[in-house]
């Protein structure tokens, strides 16, 4: 059976990553690691460790994503908790088969990892991914 690891990162949607940093870096002292463009996620991400964690800033790149819509509608703020998981397709296996709904049916494999959402109205309203480092 698959299974939770650690929290893996938070995610915060940003209409400005410069302007979010006068907070998160500048007033909490949080070193930014990098900053990349995340083109199959439509966003713009500033990783910012805190242990073995990290805050992610999301700045959405085009108006049709979810971050997107999560911007206009919300003005910004906490989008998703993200879970480490030793297996992705074994979990969403498991969920599935516990009737949760799933966004993602299948893991998104990207370079270094696999990632799938669980959607808000199985979890209480929180938006949940799950996160594999393949090795």
């Amino acid at each position: 059976m698959a299974k939770l690891t650690k929290i893996n990162h938070i995610a915060v949607v940003v209409p400005d990553i410069d302007e979010a940093l006068k907070f998160w870096r500048d007033a909490l002292g949080i070193a930014v690691d990098h900053v990349e463009d995340v083109p199959s996620q439509k966003s713009t991400v500033a990783f910012l460790p805190v242990a073995d964690t990290e805050v992610e800033l999301v700045k959405p790149t085009a108006p049709d994503t979810g971050a997107a819509k999560f911007l206009a509608e919300r003005g910004g703020g906490m989008h998703h908790l993200c879970f480490e998981v030793d297996d992705v397709a074994g979990m969403l296996a498991d969920l599935k088969a516990k009737g949760i709904r799933l966004i993602n049916e299948e893991p998104i494999e990207l370079p270094g990892r696999k990632m799938a959402f669980i959607h808000p109205k199985s979890t209480g309203g929180v938006l949940i991914e799950l996160y594999e480092i393949i090795k």
